[in-house]
Parts: structure tokens; C-alpha cells; sequence
């Protein structure tokens, strides 16, 4: 006997004890109709009288989809996996019977039919994005670590030779001090940088730096971390994997990274 059943049976024994509708109701904190329906009820079933009984409607004027109508949608969607824009179009045209999207969706639902999945297309081989000469094109970006401690990374786009220092900040002098860095340390020269749109790399000393290396400079779109792929992934690896196991206050913090 659940809790509902056994509350609803102290109602009644309370009424048939006192005989007053009023004070149940009272005590009981229900209202009279409640305590009629299920006086009612008791008298007529007695203890399975007091189970919730289902308020679905016996019959339902307003439906849509009938057996007949069901077994279509069935055999379309189990023979023909059809989605539901497809079925709407097919059970006009072979059985003249429309009904909304909306309604097609409640009728799969009742069916158990699972939503259509489509399958993935796989390439039959992996198309890469590069460039085919070295120092061609050097993607470049700045990653804050934790407070006043921020990754500088420059990697190039055919060799994946990756430079990497941390500064306390972003600005022009520390860009115009890794871009010497980059230029010492790459075994090739230099012919792009790909940046952000960042202000450091757009004052006018890395510019004329940039111009006296014969370097051209070339900024992504706005919005578009995308187009510097090589060195955000490098970036985020370098999060999870490398500074998540390290002491950001370390002193040899700088070290650990070249290693």
C-alpha cells in the first residue's frame, strides 16, 4: 500500500469515527468535494477505490493519427528510413493523407522510432593545410597563463619547428623581443607572420621591424582564431598538458618550458 492510499484511508476512518465533514476537512487540510469523491469511492470499491485513477479521456475528437494512419507512417520509416519532411510528402502522394510535421513527430514518438542519424561522410584522405616551402608562413599568437605570465608561441606552417617564451606582458617591446628570438632561432628565413589582430603586433616599432626583415606581415580576419589553427591547438595543448602539472610561481618556470 503506497503513501497516497494510506493517507486517503486515514481521511475515511477519521470520517467514519467522527462523522464530521468539517472537522476532517479541517484536520486533514482538504476540501469537502476531496473528502466526498473518496468516501465515494471507498464505499463503492473499498481500499483499491483509493488509487489515482488515469484523467486520460475515453475518447479523443481531435486526433490525427489513427492505427491505419500509423501503420503507414510505420512501414515508411522502418522500410524506407524516411524523416519526416520525406513522410509528409509520401503519405500525400500514396495515400492522400496530410497532417503537419508537429503531428509526425508525437506519432514516431508513440512508435519508439528514434530520430534519423545521418551518417558521416568519410574522406578517403586527409587534406592538409600547408605550405610547402619552410618560413613561408609563421603563425604567431600570445596565450595568457595566469595572471602577468603570458605564452609568446610562433610556429611555421611546413616544418611545425615551434618557438615558444613567457613574458609578464603583452606589448610591443616583448613582440619586438620574441620576433628576434624567432629569427635567431628558425634554421630558415623568415618570408610571412600570421597574426591576430592584437594591438602589440600592430604598434609601429614591430611594424618597421617587420619591414627592415623584409617579413610581411599578414593579420587574420576578425573573428577568425581558425586561420591561426597550428598555433591555437599548440596553445591549448600546452594548457593542458604542460602548465597543468607545473608551478606557475616556479623559478625555473622558464626551463621546464624549453624542455
Amino acid at each position: 500500500m503506497n503513501i497516497e492510499i494510506k493517507q486517503r484511508l486515514r481521511w475515511i476512518k477519521l470520517y467514519e469515527q467522527t462523522g464530521n465533514a468539517g472537522l476532517v476537512c479541517l484536520r486533514c487540510g482538504i476540501s469537502r468535494p476531496t473528502l466526498r469523491k473518496w468516501w465515494r469511492r471507498y464505499q463503492q470499491q473499498g481500499i483499491p477505490g483509493l488509487q489515482s485513477q488515469s484523467r486520460r479521456p475515453k475518447t479523443s475528437p481531435a486526433q490525427k493519427i489513427y492505427p491505419q494512419q500509423a501503420q503507414w507512417i510505420l512501414e515508411l520509416r522502418q522500410q524506407r528510413r524516411l524523416g519526416v519532411r520525406r513522410l509528409k510528402n509520401e503519405l500525400v502522394r500514396l495515400y492522400q493523407f496530410s497532417v503537419s510535421v508537429a503531428t509526425l513527430h508525437k506519432a514516431l514518438k508513440r512508435l519508439n522510432q528514434a530520430p534519423l542519424r545521418a551518417s558521416r561522410l568519410l574522406r578517403k584522405t586527409r587534406k592538409r593545410y600547408e605550405r610547402p616551402i619552410p618560413g613561408d608562413r609563421v603563425q604567431m599568437d600570445i596565450c595568457q597563463i595566469a595572471p602577468r605570465l603570458y605564452q609568446y608561441t610562433a610556429i611555421d606552417d611546413c616544418t611545425r619547428i615551434k618557438v615558444l617564451r613567457l613574458y609578464p606582458t603583452k606589448s610591443a617591446a616583448n613582440s619586438l623581443d620574441f620576433l628576434e628570438q624567432v629569427i635567431e632561432e628558425f634554421p630558415f628565413p623568415l618570408q610571412r607572420l600570421q597574426t591576430d589582430r592584437g594591438r602589440e603586433f600592430f604598434a609601429y616599432a614591430f611594424q618597421e621591424r617587420l619591414m627592415s626583415y623584409g617579413i610581411k606581415f599578414r593579420p587574420i580576419r576578425p573573428r577568425s582564431p581558425h586561420l591561426n589553427g597550428k598555433v591555437e591547438r599548440s596553445q591549448r595543448t600546452d594548457l593542458e598538458e604542460f602548465y597543468s602539472g607545473v608551478d606557475l610561481k616556479s623559478e625555473n618556470l622558464h626551463q621546464q618550458l624549453q624542455q
